[in-house]
C-alpha cells in the first residue's frame, strides 16, 4: 500500500483522494495502481482528481483514471504530461475511456504547478490519410520505422487530426500485430476518428482482425477528405 497516500483503510485496499474514494489494486511484484473514477463528473473535475491523486502518490507508481468523455481525457493527458508523466489512452466502450500515467519519482512535486484547465475541443477539420504500413519510397524496413514514428509523433500534436484514413496496404496498421496499435487507441480516445476501409481489410484477410477504429467504404472516405480543412499525407 502506498505510504504517500491518506485516508487509507489497509484491510479493504481503499485510499481516499481528497473526499473521493478511489480503488488501490496491489499485484505481488509490481507497483500499485490507483484507479480514480471520473466517470459523470463534469470539467474540470476529473482533472482535479487526478492531480490530487499524482500529489500524493509515492514512488513510482501507475494511476488509471476512468472518464465519459474524449474532452476529459485531452485535459487529464495535458495535465499529466505537463507534469512529467508518461500517458497512453484508450477508449474502452461508448462513453468510458481509460487514462494510464505512468508516474516517476519526480512526478508528484512538479504536479503542484500544473495547470488545472478546462479546455474544449476546437481542432481544426484535419484528416491525416495513410495508404501504406510504411512510409516514404525506398528501404521497406526502414519504411515500417518511419511510419511508426509518423503516428507516434501525432500523439503529441497540441492539436490533434479529426479523422486517421487507412486503406490500402495502410489497413494493416490497424489490425492485429501492428505495433502501432497503443499509439492509435492513445488518439481514438482523445477524440481522433480512425477508420479503416473494409475493401482493404477483406483483401489482406484482416476485417476480423481489426483492433482500432471502425471500418468504412469508400464513398466515406471520399467525403471525408472532401469536407476536410487539411489533409496530410506521409
Amino acid at each position: 500500500m502506498s505510504p504517500g497516500l491518506q485516508n487509507q483503510c489497509e484491510a479493504c485496499g481503499t485510499s481516499w483522494v481528497g473526499s473521493i474514494p478511489t480503488r488501490i489494486r496491489q499485484k505481488k511484484g509490481e507497483n500499485d495502481m490507483i484507479t480514480v473514477n471520473a466517470m459523470g463528473d463534469a470539467c474540470p473535475i476529473p482533472v482535479i482528481k487526478t492531480k490530487k491523486a499524482m500529489q500524493k502518490a509515492a514512488g513510482a507508481e501507475t494511476i488509471e483514471v476512468l472518464v465519459d468523455n474524449e474532452i476529459a481525457v485531452q485535459n487529464v493527458t495535458k495535465m499529466a504530461q505537463s507534469s512529467g508523466g508518461t500517458v497512453t489512452s484508450e477508449k474502452l466502450a461508448e462513453k468510458e475511456f481509460k487514462v494510464t500515467i505512468q508516474l516517476n519519482g519526480a512526478v508528484e512535486k512538479d504536479t503542484e504547478d500544473a495547470p488545472v484547465a478546462c479546455i474544449p475541443d476546437s481542432r481544426r477539420n484535419t484528416v491525416v490519410v495513410i495508404a501504406a504500413d510504411h512510409m516514404g519510397e525506398g528501404n521497406e524496413e526502414l519504411g515500417k520505422v518511419l511510419i511508426k514514428g509518423f503516428i507516434f509523433a501525432l500523439t503529441q500534436l497540441e492539436e490533434l487530426p479529426k479523422t486517421i484514413l487507412f486503406y490500402n496496404g495502410g489497413a494493416k496498421i490497424t489490425a492485429e500485430g501492428s505495433e502501432s496499435l497503443e499509439d492509435l487507441k492513445t488518439l481514438e480516445a482523445q477524440g481522433v476518428e480512425i477508420m479503416t476501409c473494409g475493401t482493404c481489410l477483406d483483401y489482406y484477410g484482416l476485417k476480423e482482425k481489426l483492433q482500432v477504429g471502425t471500418v468504412t467504404n469508400m464513398y466515406s472516405i471520399v467525403e471525408t477528405m472532401n469536407h476536410a480543412d487539411k489533409i496530410i499525407r506521409p
